[in-house]
């Protein structure tokens, strides 16, 4: 009976990490690991599996928070002081406009190709955030999590069983030399950007923090602290798990033939679904476009959520008082109404040019990285973080290892780009 009403509880509790894990398995996963592959074959596997272990306790410290002291990260960031509340809006307000279009503009090559029609990045992106935004006014929270449960699913099947087949056919190609050094600026350029959001951006703590929050409103439930840190590391190691198939697919499938990723959207998407068919066979394409569509849709269903989320709740923490009279859904729909149309304004200008607006967006989100985890390991091990749930030692030796790792390559990046 205590084991039963012990699975209750977990069970009740999923759904963040999902969230996170969906939001996560997007651009850097479908596009960026599978570049990594493709162009580097197996040699930056090291950099994809150093960023997730590194990125870990940065991003664990969202749900530790939220299930310890019944607040956002926000709020944390607030108590430290003014200081840590406006990093986080400058760098907030510097990436979210650039990543909602990165991620849009990938889930409508992926439409393009599904249907056919060929209307142009903006067009389909405008329908797409269209879209997005009516099932959140409509659903919000619940519409979320219920609709991220099955597509994290199908994609989990569809890409191990497509990994599973190309590792029994083994390489496509094999030639060492036909894989460009990684040691020079271009690189370099694009390690940084392949761990920028590998497995997700470290703002995304914040994220995590207010969907913990919104699930204890949905299911009435208040997380114990080992419920939501088993919710978060399910989501965490999906995520890590995906970024290291998409990388080998890559390898397997692309690496050595001659072939590069296109600058267009809707031709890297098309190039990203042979990577399944090749191995699946020629039947699978409706069903591995449709999965690969459905998974960035649901990446800019989440990112659509998440930045009005956070702005609605900033603007909350700030001006208690003049924001209080406000209502909530209004605040709400105003901003998932501004950043989407900013975001469009920025894929007119950058659309043209796909993997440098990819690039330009994981490698802001890198940049900021260190002092982003910085501040969500003074806040969590803070005196406003009850002792019990403060993180275990080594968890916060990992998060000064994890900002060593972040500030060196940061610095690399900053020499390499100075020097040569």
């Amino acid at each position: 009976m205590q084991t039963s009403s012990k699975w209750k509880g977990f069970i009740k509790t999923l759904g963040p990490g999902l969230l996170m894990a969906g939001a996560a398995i997007g651009v850097s996963h479908l596009v960026q690991s599978t570049r990594a592959g493709a162009t580097y074959g197996f040699t930056l596997l090291w950099a994809v599996i150093l960023a997730n272990l590194f990125k870990y306790p940065f991003l664990e410290f969202g749900p530790r928070y939220a299930a310890a002291t019944g607040s956002s990260l926000l709020e944390g960031y607030m108590k430290l002081g003014w200081w840590a509340m406006g990093i986080f809006i400058l760098f907030t307000l510097g990436t979210m406009f650039t990543i909602q279009a990165a991620v849009t503009v990938v889930t409508a090559g992926l439409a393009s190709q599904l249907t056919g029609i060929s209307l142009g990045p903006v067009w389909w992106s405008a329908i797409i955030l269209v879209i997005c935004i009516a099932l959140l006014i409509s659903g919000q929270y619940p519409m979320l999590d219920s609709s991220m449960k099955v597509i994290m699913s199908a994609l989990a099947v569809s890409t191990l069983f497509a990994l599973i087949i190309a590792l029994i056919h083994g390489p496509v190609a094999s030639d060492p030399a036909s894989s460009p050094a990684v040691w020079t600026v271009s690189g370099v350029s694009f390690m940084l950007a392949l761990m920028g959001w590998m497995p997700i951006p470290i703002d995304v703590s914040v994220w995590h923090s207010l969907w913990t929050l919104e699930r204890k409103k949905q299911t009435r439930h208040k997380p114990k602290l080992r419920e939501s840190l088993f919710d978060f590391n399910v989501g965490y190691l999906s995520a890590a798990f995906m970024a290291i198939s998409f990388l080998l697919l890559g390898a397997l499938v692309m690496h050595g033939t001659g072939e590069g990723f296109k600058d267009s959207g809707a031709a890297f998407a098309g190039q990203l679904i042979d990577l399944y068919t090749h191995n699946l066979g020629s039947w699978s394409y409706p069903v591995i476009a449709l999965a690969a569509f459905t998974t960035m849709f649901s990446t800019t269903l989440t990112v659509t959520d998440a930045f009005p989320r956070v702005l609605r709740r900033t603007l909350e923490v700030i001006f208690p008082e003049t924001v209080g009279g406000y209502s909530k859904i209004r605040l709400y729909i105003l901003f998932i109404i501004i950043v989407p149309a900013i975001s469009l304004a920025v894929l007119s200008l950058l659309g043209k040019s796909f993997t440098f607006m990819v690039d330009l967006a994981t490698t802001l989100s890198f940049l900021t990285a260190p002092l982003l985890g910085y501040i969500n390991h003074r806040v969590v091990t803070s005196p406003d973080m009850p002792r019990e749930a403060r993180p275990p030692q080594w968890l916060r030796w990992l998060s000064w290892s994890g900002m060593l790792f972040l500030i060196g390559f940061a610095g690399m990046f900053l020499y390499w780009q100075i020097a040569f």
